[in-house]
């Protein structure tokens, strides 16, 4: 081959080179610029779950509100119901609704005290029928939403001032009774779907059954119910009739030391493990059935498994968890 011939081998593979290198870029350019204008991960059927040890749950995603307004400030409270996660913005006085893949759709709510408005909106749960609650930590009530946000009306009240609540704060449904803390009264109310009070449980204390400043709350498919009784850092479960079982706070027989420091957040999965968000120390521990440490998460950061302040916990149908990350202003989704 002359040497003419190679230099023209040589310039036809650089202008190769240079084509694939420009198509690159602009196929980067159009999926950040469609990411951008829709909010949407254009790559979002693709699971990247990061590698866990065995049985630990495996990082999938990250949640946040729509560029332009719709970033969260304080997100508190998480749910999944009608196929659509519920996010309690706190800070921005209004509920987040996103879809199943973490699509933003829409907001409801603002700052007040009339109806359908909040001061401090907090617990999240649905229920069977579409309807969604939403606990007002300030203005004392829990409110009744449909589906898409619009306003229903007050749960268990007519009006606020009755003062069936003072600071609702966790919530959960579960075979169609609603399940609610109350951090000031120091209990947990039980109702049906129509708002008459069943049973309620616990008061100020430290002993077994007493609480103080109950916070989150969960029910597990036996009805064994979950209490994170955060001032006496630890978790206490009760039977489906409200009969106090143990305590859970990582010490081998809840008694000793416990591992968490504000304990807010708590699930149950489908296999009977229990997760705890232990606020002030950036981690979510999770334990077996009878209340063994199993995997602890987390730590200070901004990382995949990493949080700042870590509050609300919610565990999903398909085995889904989702923590908000308050402080990093996100909600992390992982997959046990």
């Amino acid at each position: 081959m002359t040497e003419m011939a190679q230099r023209r081998g040589i310039t036809i593979k650089r202008k190769y080179v240079y084509w694939i290198v420009q198509l690159m870029f602009v196929i980067a350019l159009v999926g950040f610029l469609y990411s951008y204008l829709t909010n949407k991960d254009i790559f979002k059927g693709i699971q990247n779950y990061t590698s866990t040890a065995a049985g630990e749950p495996a990082f999938v995603k990250f949640i946040y509100g729509k560029f332009g307004g719709g970033e969260f400030d304080k997100p508190m409270a998480v749910t999944v119901a009608n196929e659509r996660i519920y996010v309690s913005d706190t800070n921005n006085k209004r509920v987040q609704i996103f879809d199943y893949e973490g699509n933003p759709l829409k907001t409801f709510g603002k700052w007040g005290a009339k109806p359908g408005e909040f001061q401090f909106p907090y617990g999240l749960a649905g229920d069977s029928k579409g309807v969604i609650y939403v606990a007002d930590l300030y203005n004392g009530s829990v409110a009744k939403f449909d589906k898409d946000g619009n306003y229903l009306g007050l749960f268990a009240e007519k009006k606020a001032s009755e003062n069936v609540f003072t600071a609702p704060a966790g919530m959960a449904i579960k075979d169609d009774k609603v399940y609610v803390t109350d951090v000031k009264q120091d209990t947990l109310k039980i109702f049906d779907l129509n708002g008459k009070l069943i049973k309620q449980i616990g008061k100020a204390g430290k002993g077994n059954g007493e609480f103080n400043a109950p916070n989150a709350v969960t029910v597990d498919n036996d009805g064994n119910i979950y209490v994170t009784d955060t001032g006496n850092q630890r978790v206490q479960v009760f039977d489906k009739d409200g009969r106090f079982l143990k305590i859970i706070n990582g010490s081998p027989d809840g008694k000793g030391q416990s591992v968490f420091v504000n304990p807010r957040g708590v699930g149950v999965d489908d296999k009977g493990n229990v997760y705890v968000v232990s606020n002030l120390t950036h981690y979510f521990y999770i334990f077996d059935q009878e209340g063994k440490k199993k995997f602890n998460i987390g730590g200070y950061g901004e990382g995949e498994k990493q949080f700042s302040l870590p509050n609300g916990l919610f565990i999903d149908e398909r085995g889904r968890v989702y923590i908000t990350d308050t402080m990093n202003q996100r909600v992390a989704v992982f997959q046990s």
